[in-house]
């Protein structure tokens, strides 16, 4: 499935008659799914209910699945629970999320299979070091993401804290292929046009975004690991900027393990030193994050 398709709400079923999304038996902790989008044959998003008393910080992640096969034996279920960064701001009403599809993943080779009116557990205590409250004051935001790790500065981007702590803030994000760009692309897009947003912000906010896409596999304007174009220079020519230094840049990373360390070791080189929500510092990485 190479083309966006987006399923829509049950009451749009119902109403022209065709079956509605399939009933689920309760689960513990349980969220109706709202809306599902598959950008791609590897990528979707969802949306699910929000409980009432649900607080986060934009860029945490929460525990979110489905029950798992019955044991053979015992029939006894046990639920599959994953780490997923909450990608809405934490304004919205409900709660969306950014996912690969592993076919033989025990819970994506389900989860990539929910309908609008089906459930899925969600354990309302969010955590994680992707916030605010783990960097020390600067003048410039680096968020860097490969993949799905895009999701949390999803959230972060519409935080109107990002823009009233940083004069900059620049998303790098490096997939495949264009068509794993799409999905970030259009909540850029979508930020950039917000009214919404420029109610909450201020107007003009967004002439502070900076967004630098980048392809390692499929031809695009700018071919190349964000590691590699930072070690050339080329990333801080393109965006006329000089390359990070403690006194100014904070920085935010969500990627692979691979791509975690390789930055992280970047980042010493330029003097940074990762923080904590215990002790801000200039950098910080989202460990449980896995693409």
């Amino acid at each position: 499935m190479n083309e966006m398709t987006t399923v829509t709400d049950t009451a749009a079923q119902i109403a022209t008659g065709a079956t509605p999304a399939r009933a689920q038996p309760t689960l513990p902790d349980a969220q109706i799914v709202t809306q599902v989008t598959h950008w791609s044959d590897r990528l979707f998003s969802f949306r699910i209910s929000r409980p009432a008393s649900m607080r986060f910080r934009s860029g945490e992640f929460v525990m979110i699945g489905l029950m798992g096969d019955p044991h053979p034996e015992t029939g006894k279920q046990k639920p599959l629970l994953r780490a997923y960064s909450i990608a809405s701001p934490s304004w919205d009403d409900e709660l969306e999320f950014y996912s690969i599809k592993v076919q033989d993943g025990p819970l994506t080779s389900k989860l990539q299979h929910i309908q609008p009116g089906d459930e899925v557990i969600l354990r309302p205590k969010p955590v994680g070091t992707l916030v605010h409250d783990a960097l020390l004051p600067g003048k410039r935001l680096w968020l860097f993401a490969t993949g799905t790790g895009f999701a949390p500065f999803a959230s972060l981007l519409r935080d109107p804290q990002t823009y009233e702590d940083y004069d900059e803030v620049i998303l790098t994000h490096t997939c495949r292929t264009t068509a794993e760009l799409t999905y970030g692309a259009q909540i850029i897009d979508e930020i950039r046009s917000s009214e919404i947003l420029e109610e909450l912000i201020g107007e003009g906010f967004a002439a502070k975004l900076r967004y630098y896409p980048t392809t390692t596999r499929e031809e695009s304007p700018k071919m190349g690991r964000i590691t590699d174009l930072m070690r050339s220079g080329q990333v801080f020519e393109d965006l006329g900027v000089p390359p990070l230094t403690p006194e100014t840049d904070r920085a935010m990373i969500c990627g692979n393990l691979a791509f975690n360390l390789e930055l992280k070791e970047l980042f010493e080189e330029y003097g940074l030193q990762e923080g904590a929500n215990s002790a801000p510092r200039e950098y910080v990485v989202e460990k449980a994050f896995l693409d």
